[in-house]
């Protein structure tokens, strides 16, 4: 599993294949539905001593078409020195394997991304010998899924859009939309989503947002896991903090009697429906509207 929130930014593209489709479609690049991916060595190293090595190396081969190799990295904050080494990385990949070579680089800040997008040229006096243009994927490009059957539909890309958006004012609504989502997909995928996106949201108030989601989210009703029994043996404190924190996120201003009435409540329906509305309401009042009676 991955270690590190650099580490998960690029990472899903290799676990996760199926993410390139929607990724080209949003870059405005033609795929193929069908192509093989293939996981290439990510070590562009020649001379042992000196160290160079891209974050991912795919190998996609459309059922119709040309080969191409796709090189992936991910982008925190902006680099000079990253220029010279994009075009090392598709300079020697195109020399070493004969095959067209795309650059994606991932950002999660925007004045990163439209940096990233280059282009990174070398040469002398107006001449251009080399120029390299990344394509870039960015918040502004990413797209904010807070609809939970839209994340259903797409776990992958759902994930991604969680940690491009993570230091936004939508990352809750998209966290409450996926951890809705996983709560009806299969345990193996909810597990590696689910720790997925908590390192690759690293030290942000959006991870600390996640696992208190991720603390009573119900991934196998009836079917005795560990989860679903903690949740059933009343973890109503996590739920009722989840609800708390999203509405504290959002600015909404929270009464002390909104405040024990959430707290003192242990029906996990009732503080599921209050967190379902945590993510819309403008007014702490309103999520006993229509709630069921705790």
């Amino acid at each position: 599993m991955v270690t590190s929130p650099h580490e998960a930014s690029h990472r899903i593209f290799q676990d996760r294949p199926e993410i390139l489709t929607p990724v080209f479609g949003l870059l405005g690049v033609p795929i193929p539905a069908k192509a093989v991916v293939e996981v290439l060595t990510a070590d562009v190293t020649e001379i042992r001593p000196l160290e160079r090595r891209v974050d991912s190396v795919l190998r996609i081969e459309p059922s119709e078409g040309e080969a191409f190799l796709l090189a992936i990295e991910a982008q925190g904050r902006r680099d000079e020195r990253k220029g010279s080494s994009w075009a090392y990385y598709v300079a020697y990949l195109k020399a070493k394997y004969d095959l067209p070579v795309l650059l994606l680089v991932v950002c999660q800040e925007r004045s990163t991304a439209s940096w990233a997008c280059g282009p990174f040229t070398c040469g002398v006096d107006g001449w251009t010998a080399q120029s390299t243009h990344p394509l870039v994927l960015g918040p502004d490009n990413v797209p904010v899924i807070t609809d939970a059957s839209v994340a259903a539909r797409d776990l992958a890309m759902a994930t991604f859009s969680a940690m491009t958006h993570g230091r936004s004012r939508d990352a809750p609504a998209i966290l409450e939309a996926l951890a809705r989502a996983l709560r009806a997909t299969d345990e193996r995928s909810a597990e590696y989503y689910s720790e997925m996106l908590d390192i690759g949201l690293g030290d942000t108030p959006a991870r600390a947002t996640w696992r208190e989601l991720m603390t009573f989210v119900t991934y196998f009703p009836g079917r005795g896991t560990f989860r679903e029994e903690a949740y059933l043996e009343g973890k109503a404190v996590g739920q009722a903090g989840s609800i708390l924190r999203v509405l504290e996120q959002r600015a909404v201003p929270v009464s002390e009697a909104a405040r024990e009435r959430i707290t003192s409540c242990t029906d996990p329906d009732t503080l599921n429906h209050w967190l379902d509305l945590a993510v819309t309401v403008t007014d702490s009042a309103d999520l006993f509207a229509e709630a069921p009676e705790s």
